[in-house]
């Protein structure tokens, strides 16, 4: 069974990285295979929604690096989408991965249905519940099942490493991280 954590931020050590880094701990400790992608180096474009995939079902007209990265998604029994807020909102890169392999899952018939995906949200002060919204309408659009927590999957830090003195952030991120951990073996019996 395995968990694909998606760091959602420009800064290659930032916050963003540092909670789905916990997360991915946690899912270890309950005896899951991780992954970690992180789209600080990643090339994504903006979806054209040109269709190829309707008439190409699984495959992007764009050469980039969406592709490996959709092809992980669909091997993971879970996925978490991390991002921190910009404007209140996720990244450009963030929205970009989400327009694309929603197209993409749609093209092969719904891939993602039924498997276990959340968000997390990091940001500086405000904008954290409407990025959070807007990552898990997707998981819910894609027929997903998204666990709970303690309190909403948000965290409060802006320069690297301020996420660390969040400790009600990061609690509410383990437990997260607990509960799609159980979700995910619940699921495979």
């Amino acid at each position: 069974m395995k968990v694909v954590g998606i760091a959602g931020s420009t800064r290659r050590e930032g916050n963003t990285r540092r909670v789905v880094e916990e997360a991915l701990a946690v899912c270890r400790r309950e005896g899951l295979e991780t992954h970690l992608i992180d789209l600080a180096d990643k090339q994504i474009e903006d979806c054209r929604v040109c269709l190829y995939c309707r008439r190409h079902p699984g495959q992007c007209a764009q050469e980039d690096d969406l592709g490996a990265i959709y092809r992980e998604l669909k091997t993971a029994d879970a996925f978490i989408l991390a991002s921190p807020v910009y404007f209140s909102s996720v990244t450009g890169r963030v929205k970009a991965l989400v327009d694309r392999v929603g197209w993409l899952s749609g093209s092969e018939g719904r891939v993602f249905e039924r498997k276990v995906g959340g968000a997390l949200v990091v940001g500086r002060r405000a904008g954290h519940i409407f990025a959070f919204s807007e990552l898990n309408n997707f998981f819910l659009h894609q027929g997903m099942i998204v666990p709970g927590s303690s309190y909403w999957n948000v965290a409060f830090g802006r320069e690297p490493g301020e996420v660390g003195a969040d400790a009600e952030g990061l609690a509410t991120v383990r437990n997260f991280a607990s509960n799609l951990a159980w979700l995910v073996k619940k699921l495979a019996q």
